[in-house]
């Protein structure tokens, strides 16, 4: 089996193409597929987004209006860019550094200086043509390891936050959660269930070759629905489950409207010492760069020609909006931010299927940052952490199942142990090591078996 996918590259008649012909590929990029759909898709990543940036604005006070009016332009232009639900999410490393330290030790201009370095190592290897490089060298095999990890990495998170009561601002579980109440284990375990019979196990695919495509079936030949089914299956699942935590954020604290200030927060430029930099370069940085490398562009990629074979969007490009968008946004107090292999499955899981669905989110984060602020962090805060939990869990089942494309018994082996190294708290970047280096062996193994084989094949017809 092709341990690779070739990617589509932009071809001359996309380069010619005239600035009209340009400005009519982005706005349909942003048509919707389905209202409703899309609407749902873009629930799909919250349940990464929100913890994450809830426990920087608690730990290290993140400007968080500052961050959702960024995210969301990040959102909007991506949207317009690649015409698929492409995810803005936090850079996981970097927080899980500022998480682990003090304000005093790893604060705002260390979280910063990192995203800032990081993204700026991502422009640079765009713009050099070495991420698309990296991106036809690495096998197929050893990235899906990788999602398969990150996948099972978020849906065991999502568990822990179904069944444990959490502390984002120090990021530790507290004990078991209770059964009943507005944030019990009761309605978790019914949001997942609601979302299991209107979306199922996710929309049908076949595998071709190495390619993970939709099915594309006649209409005349699609088994006809019944009347209920398809008014279930037509229920934006995601964006109900979403609404009903928040209309019980404010049940659980009916005061919570007058903690509520209304306009946005200051926008500041980050003074950055030099230790700052150097901090933020050793603790954020290294460990973030083969993270954001494989899973915010590689994975992402093969990813995204997995789901929408005809989109055509490269790696170089992936890599220079996400070095651009950190480069510029983290001088401004804005979370270093990435794309994600999870949140695109999480989008596409809950019926993302087009730019608009971000956009339509990033149109979302921008109104709350500008009329909101910061003081959107109370009604966070109070929102079910237990709902939270399902719908990370589907995104990270969504994006597990996209190892399952591996049949031969060698990429299976690969896959399993790029997991297992990756999801022991070694991480993926030793991960993709070990992978690499069990794949280079595998196909050393398969020539010398080869080379033996061939000249015993010749004295025997000789």
């Amino acid at each position: 089996m092709e341990s690779q996918i070739q990617q589509n590259p932009n071809n001359e008649a996309t380069n010619n193409q005239t600035p009209r012909s340009q400005f009519e590929k982005l706005k349909n990029n942003l048509v919707f597929k389905s209202k409703w759909a899309e609407i749902n898709g873009a629930m799909g990543d919250l349940g990464t987004y929100i913890p994450i940036v809830l426990a920087l604005t608690l730990a290290q006070n993140l400007n968080l209006g500052t961050t959702l009016i960024f995210t969301g332009v990040y959102n909007i232009v991506t949207g317009a860019l690649y015409g698929v639900p492409m995810p803005v999410q936090p850079m996981k490393s970097i927080a899980a550094a500022a998480l682990s330290s003090t304000p005093e030790e790893f604060g705002i201009p260390e979280i910063m200086a990192a995203g800032i370095c990081t993204g700026a190592i991502l422009l640079l290897l765009g713009v050099t043509g070495l991420m698309q490089l990296a991106y036809k060298l690495i096998p197929l095999s050893v990235v899906r390891g990788i999602q398969l990890a990150q996948g099972l990495n978020f849906a065991m998170t999502a568990v822990k936050y179904v069944r444990k009561n959490q502390n984002f601002s120090n990021s530790k579980s507290l004990g078991d959660r209770q059964w009943l109440g507005l944030d019990g284990l009761l309605l978790a375990l019914v949001c997942a269930c609601f979302i299991i019979v209107v979306n199922g196990a996710g929309e049908e695919t076949e595998t071709t070759g190495c390619q993970l495509a939709t099915t594309t079936v006649d209409d005349h030949q699609k088994p006809k629905k019944g009347k209920w089914r398809r008014i279930v299956a037509s229920l934006p699942s995601a964006f109900i489950v979403f609404l009903l935590g928040v209309i019980f954020a404010f049940i659980r604290k009916p005061k919570l409207i007058h903690d509520i200030k209304f306009g946005p927060s200051s926008i500041q430029i980050v003074k950055i010492s030099k230790h700052a930099w150097k901090q933020g370069f050793i603790k954020g940085t290294i460990p973030q760069l083969p993270l954001s490398i494989l899973n915010s562009v590689v994975a992402v990629c093969k990813l995204s020609y997995d789901l929408f074979p005809n989109k055509d969007f490269s790696p170089t490009s992936v890599s220079i909006t996400v070095g651009l968008m950190n480069v510029i946004g983290c001088w401004f107090s804005a979370m270093p931010c990435c794309h994600g292999a999870g949140g695109l499955a999480g989008q596409y899981k809950f019926g993302g299927r087009s730019g608009g669905c971000v956009a339509l989110l990033g149109l979302a984060k921008m109104v709350l940052g500008l009329v909101l602020g910061s003081s959107l962090v109370v009604i966070l805060n109070k929102f079910p952490v237990g709902v939270l939990g399902v719908l990370l869990l589907f995104a990270g089942i969504e994006l597990a199942m996209a190892a399952r494309d591996m049949n031969s018994k060698e990429d299976a082996f690969v896959v399993l142990v790029v997991t297992s190294v990756s999801l022991v708290g070694s991480g993926a970047a030793i991960g993709f090591v070990c992978g690499m280096v069990v794949f280079a062996l595998l196909k050393l193994r398969s020539f010398s078996y080869d080379e033996c084989k061939f000249p015993t094949l010749l004295h025997r017809s000789s």
